[in-house]
């Protein structure tokens, strides 16, 4: 994994839309010679498509999203964006840091989700493309969403010659803050809007997860997936047990505990496999959480690329990250960024076509 070199080359910028404010978005395209591609906009560092060979040699997106920038910015479901500057939900949209209490955007009833209403995903982010990586630069400034200390991130996307989409974050700060990024790809390996993901085989090396509240915010116990409809760690169909979540509308939207802290280097934390087109997900991440997401509030009206209709569990995502509400759990594995320090985390897509 993570090969020092790639036949992967990136094309762009190709103009993707224009933002009500007059700013343009573009696109840019890494491929490699296997005949996978990705292509990432500078809006919101979306990955909007996601092309990955199967066994018959075909490239299909695997990636849920739009063909047009006024739909992501209108209505997206944070479909394939960089999400923080804490990604996952804040409790009560506040939380405390070196004795002071700071107010957050409540965007997810009372809770701050993915940074809140003007979160990165939202963002124009500056672009520099060398070969095989596209790099994405935003700076966060004081007081953003309620966030302290002036954030300056960076994100890069590399394509290599193993069909692995590695994304590396970045990120320093003037003064003490919080911080979580992710990615929020929603996956169907048989193809964007080629119906649900129910069938697809999950195996995700985790004996634990995070419980929540009825908002979806962690209640700070780290419980057993043994003996739960959670239980994944040998592999299963997600739509197995699916129907015995606890969850309105059903589906899985759960923190997996796969780690105690960050790592230096990526880990494989989950493998999901698509059995029709023979295609394989391997996750790799630094990160001590995964949220398995089955795009439960998907509801056939959000209608995508090529005009196909995404149902309810229509794609999974697996967001590696912090845990839920880090900042106000210090039993979780911290968010705490301050000066002089710098926060990073690499997450590996490894796409593969089974024979």
């Amino acid at each position: 994994m993570l090969p020092l070199f790639s036949l992967a080359l990136a094309a762009g910028p190709v103009p993707f839309g224009v933002l009500p404010d007059g700013r343009t978005v573009e696109a840019y395209t890494l491929a490699n010679a296997d005949g996978m591609s990705a292509t990432i906009l500078t809006y919101g560092g979306i990955v909007q498509k996601l092309l990955a060979p199967g066994k018959e040699g075909q490239r299909t997106d695997v990636v849920l999203g739009f063909d047009t920038l006024d739909r992501y910015v209108a209505d997206s479901p944070f479909f394939g964006a960089i999400t923080g500057r804490v990604a996952n939900r804040i409790g009560k949209a506040r939380f405390a840091l070196d004795g002071k209490e700071y107010t957050l955007a409540a965007n997810n009833g009372p809770n701050c989700l993915h940074g809140g209403k003007v979160g990165f995903d939202k963002k124009l982010w500056a672009a520099t493309a060398d070969g095989n990586k596209l790099s994405l630069t935003y700076t966060s400034p004081d007081g953003e969403e309620g966030f302290p200390g002036a954030l300056a991130c960076k994100v890069t996307y590399t394509l290599t010659a193993a069909n692995e989409l590695v994304i590396r974050y970045e990120a320093t700060t003037d003064k003490p803050t919080v911080v979580n990024l992710t990615n929020h790809s929603y996956f169907n390996l048989a193809g964007q809007g080629g119906g649900t993901v129910l069938d697809h085989v999950l195996q995700l090396a985790a004996d634990k997860y995070t419980p929540t509240d009825a908002t979806l915010v962690p209640t700070g116990e780290l419980a057993t997936v043994e003996n739960t409809p959670l239980d994944f760690r040998t592999a299963t169909d997600i739509g197995r047990r699916l129907a015995n979540v606890k969850a309105d509308p059903p589906g899985y939207d759960h923190n997996y505990v796969v780690g105690t802290a960050r790592t230096a280097e990526p880990k494989k934390v989950a493998t999901v496999r698509e059995p029709v087109s023979g295609r394989t997900l391997e996750v790799f991440t630094t990160e001590p959480g995964v949220q398995l997401y089955t795009g439960n509030f998907l509801d056939g009206k959000v209608v995508g690329k090529g005009g196909k209709a995404y149902p309810r569990h229509g794609a999974f995502c697996l967001e590696c990250q912090l845990f839920p509400d880090t900042p106000n759990r210090p039993e979780f594995p911290t968010a705490v960024l301050r000066p002089g320090e710098t926060y990073r985390q690499t997450t590996v897509y490894k796409l593969s076509a089974g024979k």
